[in-house]
C-alpha cells in the first residue's frame, strides 16, 4: 500500500512537472512591431495565453549585444531561447554550445548543425503565398512596371521576391520589374523615399518587403502588396493583397518537442509552408470584387495545387535585380 501511495505521489508530481509552462525568451534585433518580428512575438504570446510557456522578451537588441543577451536569459533557467541570428550566427551558436540543456529555435540563412543538436534554424519559407500576391499584382498593373523595395538580399527576403516575381509573370509576362534594398530592417523613411523614385519611373504598384513602402503607395495614389503581416485594414484603398506568415505552427512543433524532451538540431523552415499552415494569403477586404476573375481564378487553382502537392513554389536564394 505504501507502495501504491509512493507510485502516485511520484507520478502526480511528473504530471505537474510536465504542466508546468517552458520558460521561454526571446531575443529580437529590432522592435517587436517590425513586421517579421511580430508574427514570432504574437505566436509567442498565443503560447502563454494557453499556458504551454512563460515568454519574456528583448528587443532592439544589437548583432554585438546578442552573445551577452542570450547568455543572461540561459543563466536566468530559460529552457527555450527563441530569436533570429542573422547578423550573430558565429557567436550565438559558440554561447548554445555552452548551454545544452536548453533548446534554441533561431531565424537563420544557414542550417542546423548535428554537432550543436540544441540548435534549430527556422527561416520564413513563405513563397507559397508570395507567388500568389505576385499574381493578383500581375493582373492589377496597369504599367507593367512593379517596384519591390526590400530590406537585405538575403535568402528569406530574395526567395519571396523571385516567388512574387513569377507570380506575376504567370499572370502577365509583360511585366518589368524595379527591385532596390535597403540595407535596413527597419528604415521606413528611407523605404518610403525607395518607393517615390520607383513611382517617378513608372511604378504602378509596389511590393512592400518594408515598412515605409504602403505610405509612398498612399501618397501616390497607387496600389501596394503586402509582406508577412495585414495591413489591408491600416491602408484600404492601398494594399490589395498580402501574403501572410503564421510562425503558430513552427514554435508549436519546438514546445511539443520540449515536453517531450526530444528537441534537437532541425530546420523548422517546412512549418512555413502553406500545406503546415504556415502561410496563407490575406483576405481581400476593400478589394473584394474589384481583382479581376481571371486572377482569382488561378489563385484558387494554384491554392489547391499547392496544397495537394500538384504545384511546388520554386525557392530561389539569389538575389533579384530589376529587369
Amino acid at each position: 500500500m505504501i507502495t501504491t501511495a509512493a507510485s502516485a505521489l511520484v507520478m502526480n508530481a511528473a504530471q505537474v512537472a510536465a504542466a508546468e509552462p517552458i520558460k521561454t525568451a526571446g531575443i529580437y534585433t529590432v522592435p517587436v512591431e517590425q513586421q517579421w518580428v511580430s508574427r514570432i512575438h504574437i505566436a509567442a504570446v498565443a503560447a502563454q495565453d494557453r499556458g504551454d510557456i512563460a515568454y519574456t522578451y528583448s528587443e532592439n537588441v544589437s548583432n554585438t549585444d546578442y552573445a551577452r543577451v542570450i547568455r543572461e536569459y540561459a543563466e536566468a533557467g530559460n529552457k527555450l531561447i527563441i530569436g533570429e541570428v542573422f547578423g550573430a550566427e558565429q557567436e550565438a551558436r559558440e554561447v548554445a554550445a555552452e548551454y545544452p540543456d536548453v533548446a534554441f529555435l533561431m531565424g537563420s540563412s544557414f542550417k542546423e548543425d548535428p554537432a550543436l543538436p540544441n540548435f534549430a534554424v527556422f527561416d520564413n519559407y513563405i513563397q507559397d503565398a508570395a507567388y500568389l500576391s505576385g499574381i493578383i499584382a500581375g493582373a492589377m498593373t496597369t504599367s507593367n512596371n512593379i517596384g519591390m523595395v526590400g530590406g537585405f538580399p538575403i535568402p528569406e527576403v530574395n526567395r519571396l521576391m523571385h516567388a512574387f516575381m513569377a507570380g506575376a509573370k504567370e499572370m502577365n509576362p509583360d511585366i518589368a520589374f524595379q527591385v532596390s534594398f535597403i540595407g535596413s530592417w527597419f528604415d521606413p523613411p528611407k523605404a518610403k523615399e525607395t518607393a517615390f523614385a520607383m513611382i517617378e519611373n513608372g511604378a504602378d504598384i509596389l511590393y512592400a518587403e518594408r515598412f515605409g513602402v504602403s505610405d509612398a503607395a498612399k501618397e501616390k495614389g497607387i496600389l501596394a502588396i503586402g509582406n508577412v503581416i495585414d495591413t489591408q485594414s491600416e491602408y484600404p484603398e492601398t494594399v490589395v493583397a498580402s501574403a501572410i506568415w503564421h510562425f503558430e505552427p513552427t514554435l508549436d512543433k519546438a514546445i511539443a518537442e520540449v515536453q517531450a524532451g526530444s528537441f534537437a538540431a532541425a530546420d523548422y523552415g517546412i512549418y512555413s509552408y502553406m500545406n503546415k499552415g504556415g502561410t496563407s494569403l490575406a483576405p481581400y477586404g476593400t478589394f473584394e470584387g474589384k481583382i479581376p476573375e481571371k486572377a482569382l481564378a488561378l489563385v484558387t487553382k494554384r491554392t489547391e495545387e499547392i496544397m495537394s502537392g500538384a504545384f511546388t513554389v520554386a525557392v530561389n536564394d539569389d538575389e533579384p535585380t530589376s529587369s
